[in-house]
C-alpha cells in the first residue's frame, strides 16, 4: 500500500474557531486525503453535532464526532466533543474527563501532544485563531517530535493571543494568512513523497 508522508492533521483554535475551521476545509481539494482533527474551545452546553453539521457544509468529506475508539480514517474530519479532551492513538482516538488545561476541555495541548507522541513526523499540527495560549505547548511537542508547525498569521487572525502564543513556544515552519493555510497543506501531503507500506 503506498501512503503519503503525513497521516494525521491536527488543528486547533478557539475564539472565530467556525469561521476558520470552514474556510480551512472550503481550501482542501477532494484529492487531498490525509484525515483531520480539530479541536475548538466550546461551551459544555454545546449542542452535540452542531459543529459537524456546520463543518459539512464546507467539505465532501465525511465529518463526525470523535468518540472513544473511533479508528482513524482518510478522508475524513473529526471534531472533539464538547466537555471531553481528544487523544489520539496511533490509528485510533480516545477520550478523557481529566482535568481542564488553559480552562479548556477539549484541550488543543492535549490534542497535539497525544497526536505527537503518537505521530511523530508523521504528523502536521496547525493552530488558528483564539483569545488563550492553548495550543502553544502542543505545538511545541509536535515540532520536537519532527513533525510539521503551521500557525494563522497573527496579524489576520480573529483573535491574535493563540497563534502568537505557539510562534513564541516554537520555531515554526510556516506562518501564514488563513486564506493559504489550505494550499500548504495539499503542497506537503500530496507533493511530499510517497512511500511503500506492507500490511
Amino acid at each position: 500500500m503506498t501512503v503519503g508522508a503525513y497521516e494525521l492533521i491536527v488543528v486547533g483554535a478557539s475564539w472565530g474557531g467556525l469561521h476558520a475551521f470552514s474556510e480551512l476545509l472550503d481550501q482542501l481539494p477532494d484529492d487531498f486525503g490525509a484525515p483531520v482533527a480539530l479541536a475548538q474551545h466550546r461551551s459544555i452546553d454545546a449542542r452535540r453535532g452542531g459543529l459537524e453539521d456546520l463543518l459539512q457544509l464546507h467539505t465532501r468529506w465525511h465529518v463526525r464526532e470523535a468518540g472513544d475508539k473511533m479508528p482513524i480514517e482518510r478522508r475524513h474530519v473529526y471534531v472533539a466533543p464538547p466537555d471531553y479532551h481528544l487523544l489520539v492513538e496511533r490509528g485510533s482516538f480516545a477520550l478523557s474527563v481529566d482535568e481542564r488545561v488553559q480552562f479548556a476541555r477539549p484541550s488543543i495541548d492535549v490534542l497535539f501532544e497525544s497526536a505527537a507522541d503518537a505521530y511523530g513526523s508523521q504528523l502536521i499540527g496547525v493552530v488558528l485563531t483564539g483569545a488563550n495560549e492553548d495550543g502553544a505547548a502542543g505545538l511545541a511537542r509536535v515540532k520536537a517530535a519532527g513533525g510539521v508547525a503551521i500557525v494563522q498569521d497573527p496579524h489576520e487572525a480573529e483573535r491574535a493571543t493563540m497563534p502568537q502564543a505557539a510562534i513564541d513556544a516554537t520555531s515554526a515552519d510556516a506562518i501564514l494568512p488563513l486564506n493559504e493555510i489550505g494550499a500548504f497543506l495539499y503542497g506537503l501531503c500530496c507533493a511530499a513523497p510517497a512511500r511503500e507500506v506492507t500490511t
